[in-house]
């Protein structure tokens, strides 16, 4: 039961607010960056990170090239989803396989594996840092 007086109609959303893949992007930048400044003291590590940062510029690239062929193509009667702020996409509901999530969990559900990546190999290149300078 909700503590409103009066019941509002919610606001249903089948799609990602464009804000949370910026985010999703920042992460990812988040975890290449790290492991390019973190872990690159070796000459033999460079193809490795060579490697990993294509994978993840191809993630991010292709799903973004899709949705500009997406929105170009789109039916007259769609409407834009720039168009709707992060506060009402936050608010509404978001349909996952016939089911609704609050659009704030669904966001949360998408970036946390992300920021755990991100962040965990962050704290444990930092880790890395202090132990090979307390080694010498």
């Amino acid at each position: 039961m909700t503590r409103e007086l009066v019941a509002r109609k919610t606001r249903v959303f089948d799609q990602f607010h464009p804000g949370v893949y910026g985010a999703a992007v920042g992460l990812v930048a988040w975890f290449a960056a790290s492991a390019w400044i973190l872990f690159d003291r070796q000459s033999d590590i460079g193809l490795p990170l060579a490697m990993v940062s294509v994978l993840l510029l191809v993630a991010v690239v292709l799903p973004w090239l899709l949705s500009l062929v997406w929105s170009r193509h789109r039916m007259p009667h769609e409407r834009d989803p720039n168009s709707i702020s992060l506060r009402d996409w936050r608010t509404g509901e978001f349909v996952v396989w016939g089911s609704r999530l609050h659009g704030t969990e669904a966001a949360i559900d998408m970036l946390l594996p992300l920021a755990a990546v991100a962040f965990g190999l962050t704290a444990l290149g930092i880790v890395f840092l202090i132990c090979a300078s307390g080694a010498r």
